[in-house]
């Protein structure tokens, strides 16, 4: 039944890959909840698609639209308005005016410092690091075997 469907669809839409993309996109519309045009017969959601294409319930340029918007990766997005603007910089000069750090500024502050004994900071060539264990140290307690 399906393949007579097709045919039909092809006067609807004349480009078979088109078809294809519009009556998959309806079927997932379907399957999402979107109400039927037609009575569904114990068709599945594809080929109640393709006859919706076929008899001409549906819109075939809404759901071009919506098959675009669905497969659209990129959204554009609006871009702050004049008014924002204007507040964030009033923001800024508030914040600069009360003594309050840049949040760059911050960032620099929070960086972990550590300190000897003596309150002096201690650099990584200052640290201790313990020599390597070896076979000899440990008496032989150690063989290559015992690591499998």
């Amino acid at each position: 039944m399906a393949r007579v469907t097709v045919e039909d669809c092809v006067t609807k839409v004349p480009n078979r890959f088109e078809l294809v993309m519009l009556a998959a996109q309806r079927a997932r519309n379907l399957g999402a909840g979107v109400p039927l045009s037609l009575d569904r017969d114990n068709d599945r959601n594809p080929v109640v698609a393709l006859r919706e294409i076929a008899e001409g319930t549906i819109n075939i340029s809404e759901l071009e639209n919506n098959l675009i918007r669905g497969l659209q990766k990129f959204v554009e997005m609006d871009e702050p308005e004049e008014d924002d603007m204007d507040l964030l910089a009033i923001q800024r000069e508030i914040d600069a005016e009360q003594g309050e750090p840049e949040p760059s500024e911050e960032i620099k502050e929070d960086v972990l410092h550590v300190e000897g004994e003596d309150g002096e900071e201690v650099r990584e060539e200052d640290t201790y690091v313990p020599p390597a264990t070896t076979r000899e140290q440990t008496g032989g307690a150690f063989d290559d075997s015992d690591a499998l």
